[in-house]
């Protein structure tokens, strides 16, 4: 991970700096982040590739291939885009970025920026900036493949998928802020990280479509976020507005999560 501090000509006090010059100083941080995010290539892979690889793999099982009546004549493989799509946002807040942050503030560089005209803050937002636009990637080259590949319909219900995509990225990215937040080093956010990761994985379908759930099982997912992501997801791929109370779960999730690890945070 990435532990090259973000260089700055002069050193500051940050709350005498001038908007402008913090701006600036922000946009840098921004670039000179974007350089190093992109020399990581096992976090490329993870969050660019594993998605659609695994995607790939399923796909390649005859009869995950073969419409299922139990499912309203629906494959398997057309439910597991919609998993891909969780499992992008699952590795890139759960896995991949806790492990950037805590490394930034185990090594000081966090405690050194509060001297310059770059805030903290900046660091932080192009964290999530750069890691949200690339789990956007891994996305769209999840559906993409999934459309070419295998025949996997588009959503019917294009704005209803985006919406239930964009509020289970913001759901993921805060749980990643919150781990974040309560691991002191970065050996104890990939402990931490790898206690959440799997169980994430289980409620986003990974192992087995949500649908494909017992009832009563898929009401207790569907009470977390990528569960209640899952149904969204399919709702909209099938043509239906999501349902608000799967939105709601997400939004709420997101809230609460952001709020706990905003008052938990500390830059030192």
């Amino acid at each position: 991970m990435p532990a090259t501090p973000a260089p700055t000509p002069t050193a500051v006090p940050t709350d005498t700096a001038a908007p402008p010059k913090s701006r600036a100083a922000a946009r840098a941080v921004l670039k000179t982040e974007a350089r190093l995010f992109l020399r990581e290539p096992g976090s490329l892979f993870w969050i660019l590739v594993f998605p659609t690889l695994l995607l790939v793999i399923l796909g390649l099982i005859p009869s995950f291939r073969e419409a299922n009546p139990s499912m309203g004549g629906r494959r398997i493989i057309d439910l597991y885009v919609p998993v891909a799509l969780l499992l992008a946002a699952i590795t890139t807040g759960i896995q991949v970025m806790p492990a950037v942050l805590t490394g930034y503030r185990e090594r000081g560089i966090l405690r050194r920026m509060s001297t310059t005209p770059v805030r903290p803050a900046a660091l932080l937002g192009a964290q999530i900036t750069l890691h949200g636009a690339a789990t956007v990637v891994s996305m769209t080259l999840a559906l993409a493949v999934g459309r070419l590949a295998f025949g996997v319909a588009l959503p019917e219900q294009l704005a209803g998928y985006v919406l239930a995509a964009f509020l289970t990225l913001c759901s993921a990215l805060a749980v990643g802020c919150l781990l974040c937040a309560l691991s002191p080093t970065t050996k104890a956010a990939s402990v931490a990280g790898s206690a959440v990761f799997f169980p994430m994985m289980f409620t986003a379908g990974v192992w087995g479509p949500v649908q494909a759930m017992p009832d009563m099982l898929q009401q207790i997912v569907q009470l977390l976020p990528f569960g209640a992501a899952s149904q969204a997801l399919n709702q909209a791929a099938s043509g239906h507005w999501p349902g608000w109370s799967h939105l709601a779960v997400l939004a709420v999730w997101t809230l609460v999560l952001g709020w706990v690890a905003r008052r938990r945070f500390r830059w030192e």
